[in-house]
């Protein structure tokens, strides 16, 4: 089970690992929120249009106009922002749009629990104030959480995230010659994925930070390299991640062509 720590962007897993979290902002939360609030509207105004349209045929008496008001309200404020939100399992039209999901304190998925008291104090601080009351909850608190969400224990959570572009590891041409005699193959998977990570991330770190973890990546991997050539630290991690992937993709082309042969020689028997 998780459990919230006290910095507001990260939950504790129960590996007590720190796992880093988005809320929404509190701009996109409310062009979101408002999206949902003008949908709420819609449906409201469709059920005043029938009603017209069947005071229009003489179908309508005053004891119905107010049963069909009462219903419709309860319809479009209360049921269908619960419907949908439990339906799509803590989104909305809004909150899609502006890439989020309702989630618990937690990070976990939310229940009934959780919908029906957002939608009951929705209905109050969003309906009924126009969406006042949500701005100023949500204005000042570090999750943009309004008072449904403080009662219910939830938050709207970031889960649309930009496009990470795929890190291709070169050879740089100071390791041409060392590329053909060096020895690569010794590098554990683990720390090899670290490496790889690093020089993924490497342009969004800062100078410092990326001198040092370079440093200390390749002090690591200077004890699994024979030859260890001359180069900088960042130089070393770029062309043994490239030859050990050259190598490893090598390989798999060999492995592929021997099964191939095998296959061909079974068919022909």
């Amino acid at each position: 089970m998780s459990t919230q720590i006290a910095d507001e962007q990260e939950i504790l897993s129960g590996e007590a690992v720190a796992i880093d979290v988005q809320p929404v902002g509190f701009v996109l939360r409310a062009a979101g929120a408002l999206v949902d609030m003008l949908i709420s509207f819609a449906v409201f105004l469709a059920f005043v249009f029938l009603q017209i349209w069947l005071s229009s045929l003489g179908l309508m008496t005053e004891h119905l106009w107010r049963i069909i008001t009462i219903s419709a309200m309860v319809l479009s404020f209360l049921v269908l922002p619960i419907t949908v939100e439990m339906a799509t399992r803590g989104r909305s039209v809004g909150k899609f749009i502006v890439g989020g999901r309702i989630v618990r304190i937690d990070g976990g998925a939310i229940t009934f629990r959780h919908s029906f008291i957002r939608g009951l104090l929705g209905v109050l601080e969003i309906y009924m104030t126009f969406g006042g009351a949500a701005v100023i909850a949500g204005a000042l608190t570090a999750r943009s959480q309004r008072l449904g969400d403080l009662v219910a224990g939830t938050y709207s959570q970031r889960v649309r995230t930009p496009r990470l572009e795929p890190h291709l590891a070169y050879l740089p041409p100071s390791l041409g010659e060392w590329s053909r005699i060096a020895d690569v193959a010794r590098l554990p998977d683990r720390l090899a994925r670290r490496v790889s990570q690093f020089l993924t991330n490497a342009a969004r770190l800062s100078p410092a930070a990326r001198v040092r973890v370079a440093q200390e990546l390749a002090a690591e991997v200077s004890a699994f390299v024979s030859p260890l050539p001359a180069v900088s630290p960042e130089e070393l991690l770029l062309g043994v991640t490239a030859l050990r992937r050259e190598r490893e993709r090598r390989a798999l082309l060999n492995a592929d062509e021997r099964a191939e042969r095998l296959t061909g020689r079974r068919v022909r028997v």
